[in-house]
């Protein structure tokens, strides 16, 4: 006797994908709202420690323009009388842009040579919310550039 074979029904001991319920979706919120306020907290940090940074970075160029300026005033006045030629005594003109700088509190360079004085000033903002993900301090530096004025402007 040929009994045919008992086949079990095709969706036997397979194992049913869970339904879609309170209990699947447990802690996808919490994991999504976790990474969202840290993108958002970066964001804000670039926003308000970028703007401090901005701020900090004009403060340097004027300081550094301030500077230049300074020591584009150490004329060389005997090569003006006896030349009658404009030009700057180099090493006056750098101590004089470098005494500007420490009597403003910053710090920076300054070279010359006769004809024009250039100033870097380099500024370091301490971060407050980028310091949480490891930035504790942004550096700028601000460069400006005088030369003695050679006419006089009416």
């Amino acid at each position: 006797m040929n009994r045919p074979a008992h086949r079990p029904h095709p969706s036997a001991g397979r194992r049913s994908a869970p339904r879609p319920g309170p209990d699947t979706d447990q802690g996808s919120v919490t994991a999504f709202t976790a990474v969202v306020f840290l993108a958002l907290l970066g964001f804000a940090g670039l926003v308000v420690d970028g703007g401090m940074a901005l701020d900090a970075r004009v403060q340097a160029l004027g300081q550094a323009e301030d500077a230049a300026r300074a020591g584009a005033g150490a004329i060389d006045t005997e090569a003006l009388r006896l030349e009658n030629l404009v030009a700057l005594r180099p090493e006056v003109a750098q101590q004089r842009a470098l005494d500007y700088l420490s009597g403003s509190a910053a710090t920076g360079t300054a070279l010359a040579d006769t004809q024009s004085v250039t100033v870097t000033v380099t500024v370091h903002t301490p971060t407050h919310l980028l310091s949480l993900f490891g930035v504790p301090e942004i550096t700028e530096c601000a460069s400006a550039t005088a030369h003695p004025v050679t006419q006089a402007t009416p």
